[in-house]
């Protein structure tokens, strides 16, 4: 098909969704029916919409290519890409509820002329209060005691947890080379691991420039935890990652606990969605990637890209999250003033026996498998973000 084939296609579906809206998107979406259907979006005259809800994986080529949907709406598991696309020629707009955005080429979708919206900061509060939760659980005495805390990644999740960390009275040291000097940025890569007493990953999965690759970066992230740097953490010193998995070298990890005996939490894991055994029985804590998934943090990565969506389409927004919470009774302030009521807010160890429950088959290759490990997520009760 020629640029203008695929330019009288558009053309034709603009003129379509005059009629009508296709949507493909993640059934992992939290209340998607609530925010995407005839009521909030067919606002346009003698607009109808329909949805077609999918598993994150199984989102693919073939299912674009036969149905033809106006609007695709994902999470992370999904790789938006040229492969993805190249039969379809009817999506005009990308939504990803989530905020990372590795998983999507933005600048593919820009040569198709196709909007891209992501979730930018929805979660930040979820997680930086998983990183809490794990930290407080394993050493409950740092509710009391000076702790340093070592951020790697200062975007909206990292400075958050700093926020945190500074109204428990902790001191931050924070490295971002992507970002100008600061308070919480101040401090070079090795002095964040070799200095804190627990370190925490917060940066998007870039790789390493490769000739004239564009897409590479000169701070890339894959395997940036090895054994190099490893050997830069004091033993005693606990390891988090709610990041991407691949940031971390699974195997150079494995040896690590092997020799020191580290605590390390993992909420992502380098060849996720399946969790081999061998890593899951070294880790102190191992949930299956729900840092995010609070109640607040998946409605609101809903709400932006909802919004995003009205704007696209030139509409007025007529749903909001607000209509969908019900009350909240986590605060902080209470937390703060009875940190033995951490289990209560948010039990990690529940998440952590949950994945553990799924380890099937036999030694050598016991694991995880991928179908279960996508079941915990689908499946996850949300629980409640605390509130300021």
């Amino acid at each position: 098909m020629t640029n203008n084939d695929i330019a009288d296609a558009m053309d034709n579906k603009i003129n379509q969704m005059a009629k009508g809206i296709t949507i493909v998107a993640d059934s992992n979406i939290a209340s998607l029916n609530d925010f995407f259907n005839h009521a909030t979006l067919g606002q346009l005259s003698g607009q109808t919409v329909k949805i077609i809800p999918v598993a994150g994986r199984d989102i693919d080529a073939k299912l674009l290519s036969e149905v033809q949907p106006d609007i695709l709406l994902i999470r992370s598991v999904t790789q938006v890409n040229e492969a993805l696309l190249a039969e379809n020629h009817s999506v005009q707009f990308v939504g990803s509820a989530t905020i990372g955005t590795d998983h999507v080429d933005q600048d593919y979708l820009a040569t198709r002329d196709i909007t891209f919206a992501n979730a930018a900061g929805c979660s930040k509060h979820s997680v930086a209060q998983y990183v809490l939760t794990a930290i407080l659980t394993l050493r409950p005495n740092y509710w009391q005691q000076p702790v340093t805390l070592g951020i790697i990644g200062l975007g909206n999740i990292g400075s958050t947890l700093a926020q945190y960390a500074n109204d428990l009275g902790w001191q931050v040291l924070g490295y971002d080379p992507l970002l100008p000097s600061s308070t919480i940025n101040n401090a070079s890569l090795e002095q964040v691991l070799s200095q804190s007493n627990a370190v925490s990953l917060h940066v998007p999965l870039t790789s390493e420039k490769v000739d004239s690759d564009a897409k590479g970066s000169d701070y890339p992230t894959r395997h940036l935890i090895n054994a190099e740097t490893l050997a830069m953490m004091p033993a005693d010193n606990i390891l988090i990652n709610s990041a991407r998995g691949p940031v971390v070298n699974e195997n150079d990890l494995k040896n690590d606990i092997a020799h020191t005996g580290r605590q390390v939490v993992l909420d992502v894991f380098e060849h996720e969605p399946t969790v081999a055994d061998s890593l899951l029985a070294k880790l102190t804590i191992a949930t299956p990637h729900i840092a995010g998934y609070t109640l607040e943090g998946k409605l609101r990565g809903t709400q932006i890209i909802y919004d995003a969506l009205c704007e696209k389409l030139a509409i007025i927004p007529a749903q909001s999250m607000s209509n969908l919470l019900p009350l909240n009774l986590f605060l902080w302030s209470e937390l703060k003033a009875n940190p033995d009521r951490l289990s209560k807010f948010y039990d990690i160890m529940q998440d952590d026996a949950s994945l553990r429950s799924k380890i099937s088959g036999e030694n050598p290759d016991k694991q995880v498998n991928g179908a279960d490990f996508d079941g915990l997520r689908r499946d996850y009760h949300l629980r409640r973000e605390w509130q300021s």
